[in-house]
């Protein structure tokens, strides 16, 4: 009876410590940069990638369009640099693969926000996604990608506050 009810409790705290451990995980993630400068196979796929598939936008030299920061005619903006006059850096490396491959009205959570901008999810594969936006970054200068990096430190740290 006392062996009943001793495994019977053990089974009850291995089942509360597993519960804890998936809330804990799942609460504080363990979250290393998503963007990698540091591979040179990478950065080559992503260069390669950027030429193909942004380009024509955002420009050879990730210059972007003129007037990018005031709407068009047609209500949209034109499209944002990706060097350091733009935005691009100021955003989380989560943010920007999900505006990448979800496009801007589903990344920020506005379904009728209009962009120019397509969801790259159905032509690009998240590494691909991830190579893009990880040579994009590579053409940053240093203090850029440090400010980048500190922003999402703080990006993770947000995260585990809530």
């Amino acid at each position: 009876m006392i062996r009943r009810a001793l495994a019977f409790w053990l089974v009850v705290a291995a089942l509360a410590l597993a519960g804890l451990v998936a809330t804990w995980s799942s609460r504080f993630p363990a979250q290393a940069p998503l963007l990698r400068t540091d591979d040179p196979q990478l950065l080559e796929r992503g260069r390669t990638l950027y030429t193909t598939q942004c380009a024509s936008c955002h420009g050879v030299n990730r210059q972007g369009q003129a007037n990018w920061r005031e709407r068009g005619a047609d209500g949209r903006l034109p499209a944002p640099p990706h060097d350091e006059s733009g935005h691009t850096w100021h955003h989380p490396d989560e943010v920007l693969f999900r505006i990448t491959r979800d496009g801007v009205a589903k990344a920020v959570g506005i379904p009728d926000y209009v962009s120019s901008m397509p969801a790259y999810g159905g032509t690009l594969s998240d590494a691909e996604i991830v190579a893009v936006l990880s040579w994009i970054k590579s053409q940053w200068p240093v203090h850029v990608r440090k400010d980048h990096d500190e922003i999402n430190r703080q990006a993770r740290e947000a995260q585990r506050g809530s």
